[in-house]
């Protein structure tokens, strides 16, 4: 029942800009916070973004904090993740994930209940 699908990814040079886009149903949309997590290559899946419902609190990792932006459409059931000023070490097959309490000061796969199939982001001269 529950479904989420990421959009938005492709490949850019270092310095360019992508917005991804989580478009979801089958729960109640503004019950649940919502993370953005990325995997690279021989690299274990860690988290990048997270919103609260209600437009509560963020959390951003260290590594993206002043080039990405979350936000969450609760019309649309969408969560979008702006990201600026890509670098090559951004690249990697991004996910979304729902878990259902607020963020917390950090991100831990076990905490996500429900994950989208992923969006390849590529940052390469």
């Amino acid at each position: 029942q529950v479904q989420l699908v990421e959009s938005g990814g492709g490949s850019v040079q270092p310095g360019g800009s992508l917005r991804l886009s989580c478009a979801t149903s089958g729960f109640t949309f503004d019950e649940y916070a919502i993370g953005w997590f990325r995997q690279a290559p021989g690299k274990e899946r860690e988290g990048v973004s997270c919103i609260s419902p209600n437009y509560g609190s963020t959390y951003y990792a260290d590594s993206v904090k002043g080039r990405f932006t979350i936000s969450r459409d609760n019309a649309k059931n969408t969560v979008y993740l702006q990201m600026n000023s890509l670098k090559p070490e951004d690249t990697a097959v991004y996910y979304c994930a729902t878990q259902g309490n607020q963020c917390g000061p950090a991100m831990e796969r076990y905490e996500y209940d429900y994950w989208g199939q992923g969006t390849q982001v590529t940052v390469s001269s």
